[in-house]
């Protein structure tokens, strides 16, 4: 982690990833970036659905491949590079046909090495191949809900599932959540886990930081009037007032379960999350 020298207080304990120990170029390839115009946690009416986003830096959004359907056509890792839109770091990789792609990229992973999507490729960091192939045991990342999906769980930087046990058609795997699930093992998964692992460890620092990232304030309902907010008014600093925590439109939350009982995946849950 890179620390700062504390001039200010605001700097006094912000912390930041050392990007140079690890990105090897600092422009992304033309040809698979475009402008996205961001929606600020506003639906295709236009109304706000999550709070406290908007502004932040501009950002040209770079194409990630997630299908990952080039297969048994080894590539080589030609840069390692910041992604604006995601935590994990990307990488731009050759296919031997001469086709450049973006990737999310494993740890231990570095430019000039080869990666291979295949039945039969080897138990190594970034290679791919399907679950019924992975030992128990083993780390994987960007890991298909079924087969030919693409990549859907498992793309945070840092995160990993583990093979918890092949049990025909299914694998058994452990998520960062710690919930235990049962996916079709011919569902294709790449092994190791994902770069930037440091990431979770960053502290913003000040609130100019924040709103570079486009994450507006967030005021507490405690400060808010009656009209505003079940938690508003009173003399003073007052106490919640009911027994249970609830959001502004008195809904509950922390521990109240939202998940519907006959949801069509519940059977393939072995063990729920921790809460």
């Amino acid at each position: 982690m890179k620390t700062y020298e504390a001039k200010t207080p605001s700097r006094r304990h912000m912390t930041g990833v050392e990007y140079r120990r690890f990105l090897t170029k600092k422009d992304p390839e033309k040809s698979l970036t475009y402008g996205r115009k961001r929606a600020a946690g506003r639906n295709n009416l236009g109304r706000i659905t999550t709070r406290h986003k908007g502004g932040g830096a501009r950002r040209l959004y770079r194409e990630v491949d997630f299908r990952l359907d080039k297969k048994d056509l080894p590539a080589k890792v030609l840069s390692v590079e910041y992604d604006p839109n995601r935590t994990a770091f990307i990488g731009l990789v050759l296919y031997r046909d001469g086709e450049r792609r973006y990737v999310i990229l494993p740890t231990g992973v570095s430019a000039g090495e080869e990666i291979l999507i295949s039945e039969h490729a080897a138990i190594k960091n970034g290679n791919r191949l399907p679950l019924k192939n992975i030992p128990v045991g083993t780390q994987v990342y960007n890991v298909e809900v079924y087969p030919g999906s693409g990549a859907k769980l498992v793309r945070s930087a840092g995160v990993f599932a583990e093979v918890l046990a092949q049990d025909p058609p299914s694998s058994q795997l452990k998520l960062p959540s710690g919930e235990v699930r049962k996916v079709k093992d011919l569902a294709w998964a790449s092994i190791g886990h994902v770069s930037n692992e440091e990431q979770g460890l960053v502290t913003i620092g000040k609130a100019g930081r924040s709103r570079h990232l486009g994450i507006r304030p967030t005021v507490r309902g405690s400060a808010m009037n009656p009209v505003d907010h079940p938690y508003g008014g009173g003399e003073g600093r007052a106490l919640r007032g009911r027994r249970r925590p609830v959001n502004k439109w008195g809904k509950g939350v922390r521990g109240v379960k939202t998940r519907r009982r006959k949801k069509y995946s519940g059977s393939f849950i072995l063990q729920r999350r921790k809460k």
